[in-house]
């Protein structure tokens, strides 16, 4: 996410920080690269001009003159500018105001609001303990319907159902007769889009918005469709009392126009970010920590949050017993630890969130990546159940046959018995001396240090 961004600013910067003294010209220099930057990654011009003022006003000011190490006060302040454009900090629903609260999602076709509407409930039922349901009013898209039943059972959220036929005020009210009735805290409605903006669109959604009158109304939108995500938010925001907007596909945007275009051109809350395909895969919007992220700062909190979330406790117990039994980390474990991590999103997202991850090089980064995992794993599962407890016994004959069956070549099982064997080396160190040890032995190392290289985290 915004890695295009984030290099360019990243690179602007660093020729700064170890400067003594700021200078008007060199700062005119540094916010001529940072201009390019933003444009580069489709921010809307206005939102630009107003950053670079900012920026320029406090920077050559007495804040950063006067300071010992100006270098990183001018990082510091595009820091709080980036937050600023962004939003200050994450804006939480309102959802106490009525029974059912009402979700109206709102966009374009193809923004990602079916998707979004499963996520959403699926972030509620888990996060907030709220008892959810869903509905499609999108008597347009083939499909569409069907393809919210299927994901409300995935989820394990209430889905009521709706016809083609029905108008989109007839499917609305009763949906939320029916969520009064099983006393269902939330009700999400999920809208019907087009490819475009039309006059037909924005009149039919506006009857549905005053036939159920929601207590939210998000804007869902592409990240990766730069500045015309900030022309379409712009005439949805003024066509409905937006509350807040939504920013999908994330994952995939490079760039990261859209995070910084959208709240100055709605002057709405980013609430939500989509990090990935799968209905996990949402995040609540933070400005400081995305902008943290776009400065290579990382994002600890979202980080241990998301561990929080996703990692299974009780089977970290149990691996932790095992240490303490003195037992040996076998490729069973180290399958277990990669199925995990998968667990916890896209790998390229975790390295954005972890501090100093963005300085490593280019080799490093691009050996961090899904399918790399997903090969290793499926190394692991075409051995026996005697070679994963005893990986030593895995020789030529072994090899060639795990190698056939996995779908990779030998010298890929040869990595993965030599990763692991630092993994084993690592663990041991920990199961002995705790953690600590450990990561004193991994200091300036991981994971571009480590021998062999190729770590998948």
């Amino acid at each position: 996410m915004f890695q295009n961004l984030s290099d360019r600013l990243m690179e602007t910067l660093k020729h700064l920080r170890g400067q003594g003294r700021l200078t008007e010209d060199n700062i005119k220099d540094a916010l001529r690269e940072v201009r390019m930057a933003l444009l580069e990654a489709d921010v809307a011009l206005p939102v630009v001009r107003e950053f670079i003022n900012q920026v320029r006003e406090r920077a050559v000011g007495r804040e950063v003159m006067q300071s010992l190490n100006p270098g990183q006060v001018l990082v510091k302040v595009v820091n709080e500018e980036l937050v600023r454009v962004m939003g200050e900090r994450n804006e939480a629903l309102t959802l106490s105001a009525q029974t059912p609260a009402v979700v109206l999602m709102a966009g374009l076709q193809g923004s990602g609001k079916t998707t979004s509407t499963a996520k959403l409930a699926r972030w509620l039922k888990e996060r907030q303990k709220k008892k959810v349901m869903v509905v499609s009013c999108d008597i347009h898209r083939p499909a569409a319907i069907d393809q919210l039943k299927t994901l409300a059972a995935e989820v394990g959220v209430a889905f009521q159902p709706s016809e083609p036929t029905q108008s989109v005020e007839e499917i609305a009210t009763g949906a939320v007769a029916e969520a009064r009735r099983r006393q269902a805290e939330v009700l999400i409605v999920d809208t019907a889009g087009r490819l475009a903006i039309d006059e037909t669109m924005m009149a039919e959604i506006q009857t549905l918005h005053r036939a159920v009158d929601p207590v939210e109304t998000l804007f869902v939108v592409d990240s990766m469709t730069g500045q015309d995500a900030a022309n379409s938010a712009r005439a949805f925001a003024d066509a409905l009392p937006l509350t807040g907007v939504v920013l999908t596909k994330t994952d995939g945007d490079a760039r990261g126009g859209a995070a910084l275009s959208v709240r100055h051109i709605t002057g709405k809350p980013i609430k939500f970010m989509g990090v990935g395909e799968k209905t996990t895969a949402l995040e609540p919007f933070h400005p400081d920590r995305v902008a943290g992220r776009i400065l290579g700062m990382g994002d600890v909190l979202s980080l241990v949050e998301e561990m929080e979330q996703k990692v299974d406790r009780d089977k970290a117990e149990k691996l932790a017993n095992k240490f303490k039994k003195g037992k040996t980390f076998d490729l069973e474990d180290f399958r277990e630890q990669l199925q995990q991590m998968s667990q916890m999103g896209s790998l390229t997202d975790l390295m954005a969130k972890i501090p100093g991850m963005s300085s490593l090089p280019q080799g490093v980064k691009d050996q961090v990546n899904d399918k790399e995992v997903k090969r290793l794993v499926a190394i692991i599962n075409s051995m026996t159940l005697q070679e994963r407890r005893f990986p030593d016994i895995v020789k030529g004959s072994r090899k060639r046959r795990i190698a056939t069956g996995s779908g990779t070549q030998i010298q890929d099982v040869n990595k993965l018995i030599k990763q692991f064997g630092q993994m084993q080396k690592m663990m041991k160190k920990m199961s002995r001396g705790g953690a600590s040890k450990m990561m004193r032995s991994l200091k300036g190392k991981f994971p571009g240090g480590m021998p062999g290289g190729g770590m998948p985290f």
